[in-house]
């Protein structure tokens, strides 16, 4: 390669606030040496998202942001402007993260000096435009990709049965930064307060967005048998979406109003797991949660299913229990394992916070990617890594 940095373009679209591809993706390039890697991160923003906060986010980073803005899902427009980005930046890398940005990726890939790589978070839509369409033509796309990462063995797994080299596909677990999130006993006290915990309280809590895939009936009802049984039991869950009266419905059926309550979206997430004696993830898919990454880091001991690449995260018996998804009675017997042996509980938050301070780290996860980009750098022609350089 020239003497200068492999530039990257990180490539995504998302409509409202997003989730974990944005930390990994803003998080990660803000951590990234600008004398080896030189990369923007473009967003493809909707007009009409109204909540739409991904600017806000960078504009404390040390990031180089832009936005491609769009009328409509299909807007042609965009096609001149990303080439013209690409041209302008001359980048070598285009870096995608979802469906649609896997797409433009690979016909990206046609300009002189232009390597198209992907990272896999997922197909966790339930629309039937998405299951029969969309996520079927993304994994027929990402098999003819030079390179992908895959955030859990599951996903590597769909790819190469769509048609990938084993040898395009690798597993890259997402990651946290463990000095940004680590627990400060101090704050119990006052989390519990600001969250109307009573110190006596024992809280299980939960995190994500009030969609299918989390499947918080599920959680609510494995809830209510332990509640029974357990007059301080609360749960709480953090996060909004489209079943929020769905799931306020089902708490209030079951009597639970005074135990069980929806907090919408909550800003602080590190805050809210000082008020947490334990974590419960009831997720019927994942690919690699970063919702269970936090509690690890948080010191929240954690019950999970076996959902995507949550067990490959917190193994089970070692940093969680972890139980098959759609199984009540195995969730509720887990929860009253974790609440029952408060010795083996600890042992596993201290595995877990060990985990995330070494395999799991964000740094370890960089340097995984970065030796990605560095072999898809040196695979560049040497007339197109002339083109790039003008």
């Amino acid at each position: 390669m020239p003497d200068r940095p492999i530039r990257i373009l990180e490539l995504r679209t998302v409509f409202g606030t997003g989730g974990g591809p944005e930390k990994t993706i803003l998080l990660g390039t803000a951590r990234t040496d600008p004398a080896r890697y030189a990369i923007t991160v473009c967003y493809i923003r909707d007009e009409r998202d109204s909540v739409y906060h991904v600017d806000e986010r960078a504009q404390d980073l040390p990031v180089d942001y832009v936005e491609i803005r769009e009328r409509h899902s299909f807007d042609w427009r965009i096609w001149p402007e990303l080439k013209a980005l690409i041209r302008d930046r001359g980048i070598d890398i285009v870096h995608s993260h979802d469906y649609k940005t896997d797409l433009l990726a690979w016909r990206l890939a046609s300009l002189p000096g232009v390597i198209a790589m992907a990272t896999a978070h997922g197909w966790t839509g339930h629309s039937t435009r998405e299951r029969l369409l969309y996520y079927p033509g993304d994994r027929w796309v990402l098999a003819r990709f030079p390179h992908v990462v895959a955030v859990s063995s599951d996903i590597r797994n769909q790819l190469i049965r769509a048609g990938a080299p084993p040898g395009n596909v690798t597993v890259v677990l997402n990651a946290i930064d463990p000095l940004a999130f680590r627990r400060d006993r101090t704050k119990e006290a006052e989390a519990r307060r600001h969250f109307g915990v009573d110190p006596s309280d024992f809280v299980i809590g939960a995190v994500g967005r009030l969609e299918p895939q989390k499947d918080f009936h599920l959680l609510i009802s494995a809830f209510a048998r332990l509640a029974s049984g357990m007059a301080s039991a609360r749960l709480l869950i953090a996060g909004d979406g489209s079943l929020r009266a769905s799931l306020q419905a089902h708490i209030d059926s079951l009597g639970l109003s005074a135990q069980c309550r929806l907090l919408g979206h909550v800003g602080d997430i590190p805050l809210l797991h000082h008020t947490f004696d334990l974590f419960a993830q009831s997720s019927n898919y994942e690919g690699t949660p970063n919702a269970v990454l936090e509690a690890m880091a948080l010191e929240s001991p954690i019950v999970a299913t076996d959902a995507g690449g949550t067990a490959e995260i917190a193994r089970n018996g070692e940093e969680a229990l972890i139980v098959p998804f759609h199984n009540e009675d195995a969730l509720v017997a887990a929860l009253q394992k974790a609440i029952d042996k408060p010795e083996e509980r600890a042992a596993r938050v201290r595995a877990a916070r060990h985990r995330v301070e070494t395999d799991l780290s964000f740094d370890t996860r960089l340097r995984k990617v970065e030796r990605i980009y560095d072999q898809l750098a040196g695979a560049l022609p040497e007339h197109a890594r002339a083109w790039v350089g003008r």
